[in-house]
């Protein structure tokens, strides 16, 4: 009996895990509103989203603990990301 051919699970489970359907450009952008990144993970750009979501969570954690001046810059660093992550997430879902 012939064995199947080795096919790395990453190729077939990355293709697994990204559902394209009519309108789906939404649910990528609901999740990027809800966790900024996970659009992109979605849409399969793994790298993207890790940087997103890395980004986020230090300016994030960044504006709950520190001082006046620097917390709102940080506020506005997440704030860009946000509207980055759920733009993206979107326009990409669309392609």
């Amino acid at each position: 009996m012939a064995e199947a051919p080795f096919v790395p699970h990453s190729v077939d489970m990355s293709k697994a895990l990204v559902r394209r359907a009519s309108g789906g450009s939404w649910v990528p952008a609901i999740c990027s509103a809800v966790v900024p990144g996970v659009g992109q993970l979605v849409n399969g750009e793994t790298d993207k989203a890790i940087g997103v979501l890395v980004v986020a969570g230090v300016s994030g954690l960044s504006w709950v603990g520190a001082i006046p001046i620097l917390g709102s810059v940080a506020g506005l660093v997440y704030a860009a990301t946000w509207l980055y992550s759920v733009g993206d997430a979107y326009v990409r879902g669309r392609k």
